[in-house]
């Protein structure tokens, strides 16, 4: 306060701080004269809640378990179904206690829904009960492999309220799919084991407890958890990956195939909203680990910054680009509500350390072929909890960070990349069709030097509404570029592209988990062979001009199905220069008798072939080279 009085009287500056204090203090002093009295003042109301628009759902624990099964139950009926549907939705539950065991509160979520706690701690928010998801049935057959897009986070659940088969609590999930922050004292099953055939096929798992029972894997075809705490895992089926987790399995990759890292070599969980004693809306964002272990948090709160709500600016979808940017330029931060980003322009990103906080899955697609969103050359950006779904027109990328397109950005505060201050992308989606007609050249490309992917699932259709798939319909090249170097990919899914699914140029790379589907529906061989004759492409291509790379648990499936013999040569490319032993646990598998073709290596003509001779057999590579 001392500069606003600058250059005036002495007298007169006196005089001013004297009455702010009177003023500051009258109204403790009139409530303390009102106490003495014996008079009751009221506190005052708690804030209000920002303004996050008619989808985002605030819970109390005031209310009854019914009430709370009248607000939400509706939301579940609409998006249990809506694999390609425009709702988007997120429920948060304010700190405090829901259900009990006598009156349980289980619900269930569908696409596109996030639950969180608004809690300083997982233990803040305690829910006695439930939230599932489960198989979904069709022409007999129950499964969970499209149960895409919901996440639950920053809660506790003490299993309750459920009998017979469907015990405990039932997380059936497949890809683009977290749970993070959450502690379960009960069962947890990441398969629906009381319908049928029950396949699931991966998700992710991060900075959570598990208590009271084994996780039941059942039919995940294959998982990653990190940074976490284990009662014990049932089984394992592909690839099941663990960084940094207590109580893991030990290391037997391929019989079973368990991959275990004893730390994760880097992780930044995911910024996430809370209240704080006084009814205030803030967002956490928590602190870099290298080479760590267990959760971020046990009885006291991960460390980071704290940031008020406003210094965000809180984006509905009805706002406009141009307001976006505007508020972005000017210093804050960004909150996209939940709902479709139709969008002409590019969303601006040229501020270190800016926060760009999803909710719901908020959905950013470009409708004129332009990047959607471009992040300049700078530090510590976090984006999470985003959909970019391609557009009709062709896109160059979806997300860029740093590179050329950075250099278009206005002048700005710009500093260099900092590994103590990653940019960091969590549970970040691309889509390349299926809700509508999408193109693009590349999904992801990251030009800057330290960035941190987490959860990232880049996906060109290979089923979705009439019109939106097809070899020639739902164009893509590659669905992750990195040109930057010490870049970590910590649970990493990318699925049918079209060319090199995952080009790596950058130096001291790393990725622990990787899952890819090579793309089904190539009509011919001809059509997916490279320009030197190589029968079609890997999944993963680390240039010859890297040094050091390093990879654990990566694994590449086929399921070519158009009727004709379709080949790879090899599903990973690598300088064989590399250091010895620079991938660990790589494997290949073929999927279905239905198909035809398959993968003729595993990495640089090594590890055997997988095909119709040997159909859903993992085909492994313990060290390469």
């Amino acid at each position: 306060m001392a500069s606003s009085f600058a250059g005036r009287p002495a007298n007169v500056a006196k005089g001013l701080r004297r009455k702010l204090a009177l003023g500051l203090a009258a109204p403790f002093a009139v409530a303390s004269v009102l106490a003495t009295a014996g008079i009751t003042v009221a506190a005052p109301p708690p804030p209000a809640a920002p303004n996050f628009g008619p989808n985002v759902v605030i819970l109390d624990p005031s209310m009854s378990v019914a009430t709370i099964h009248s607000i939400v139950d509706p939301i579940d009926a609409a998006q249990i179904p809506a694999q390609f549907g425009d709702g988007r939705y997120e429920i948060l539950f304010k700190p405090g206690v829901y259900g009990s065991s006598t009156d349980p509160l289980n619900l269930q979520i569908g696409y596109y829904t996030d639950v969180a706690g608004l809690g300083a701690l997982p233990t803040d928010v305690t829910i006695n009960g439930t939230i599932d998801v489960y198989n979904q049935c069709a022409s007999g057959s129950c499964v969970a492999l499209n149960n895409f897009w919901r996440s639950i986070s920053n809660l506790t659940i003490d299993t309750a309220g459920k009998s017979g088969c469907q015990t405990g609590e039932f997380w059936a999930t497949s890809q683009a799919t977290s749970m993070r922050r959450v502690e379960v004292n009960g069962l947890t099953t990441l398969m629906d084991y009381c319908s049928g055939p029950s396949f699931a096929s991966g998700g992710f798992i991060a900075d959570s407890v598990f208590n009271n029972s084994t996780v039941v894997n059942g039919s995940q075809q294959q998982y990653f958890v990190r940074n976490s705490t284990l009662d014990g895992w049932s089984n394992a089926v592909w690839n099941q990956v663990f960084a940094g987790v207590a109580n893991a399995p030990s290391q037997a990759f391929p019989t079973p195939p368990y991959t275990t890292l004893a730390t994760n070599p880097e992780s930044r969980e995911k910024p996430f909203l809370y209240l704080d004693a006084n009814g205030n809306y803030n967002v956490l964002v928590p602190a870099v680990q290298t080479n760590s272990s267990g959760p971020s948090w046990s009885t006291t709160q991960s460390a980071g910054r704290s940031i008020p709500i406003s210094d965000f600016f809180v984006a509905r979808p009805t706002d406009s680009v141009f307001a976006i940017d505007a508020a972005l330029a000017r210093g804050k931060n960004l909150i996209l509500t939940p709902g479709l980003y139709n969008t002409r322009l590019p969303i601006v990103v040229s501020r270190p350390d800016t926060i760009v906080l999803g909710m719901g899955l908020a959905t950013i697609s470009p409708q004129n072929g332009t990047v959607p969103m471009i992040v300049g050359d700078v530090k510590g950006v976090e984006i999470s909890d985003l959909i970019f779904d391609a557009g009709p027109k062709t896109s160059p990328a979806l997300l860029t960070i740093g590179g050329p397109f950075a250099s278009l950005l206005p002048s700005g505060p710009h500093g260099a990349s900092d590994p103590a201050d990653p940019t960091t992308l969590s549970d970040v989606y691309f889509r390349i069709g299926g809700a509508h007609l999408g193109k693009a050249l590349a999904a992801l490309v990251v030009n800057s030097n330290n960035v941190l992917l987490d959860n990232i699932w880049s996906w060109r259709a290979d089923h979705g509404n009439p019109g939106t798939v097809g070899w020639t319909v739902n164009t893509a090249d590659t669905g992750l570029l990195v040109t930057g170097n010490n870049v970590v990919a910590t649970g990493l899914f990318v699925e049918h592209y079209q060319k090199n699914e995952v080009v790596w140029s950058g130096q001291n790379g790393k990725i622990v988990f990787f899952q890819n589907e090579m793309p089904y529906d190539p009509p011919s061989q001809a059509a997916w062979t490279e320009p030197d004759g190589t029968l079609g492409y890997p999944a993963i291509r680390v240039t010859n001009n890297v040094k050091a790379f390093q990879a654990w648990g990566i694994g590449s499936y086929s399921f070519f199905n158009q009727g004709v013999d379709i080949f790879s040569a090899n599903a990973f490319v690598v300088p064989t220069t590399l250091a010895p032993g620079s991938v660990k646990d790589a494997f290949t598998i073929f999927l279905s008798t239905a198909a035809s073709g398959g993968i003729q290596n595993v990495i640089n003509g090594v590890g055997g072939s997988s095909t119709i001779a040997n159909p859903d057999v993992v085909v492994p590579v313990v060290s390469y080279p």
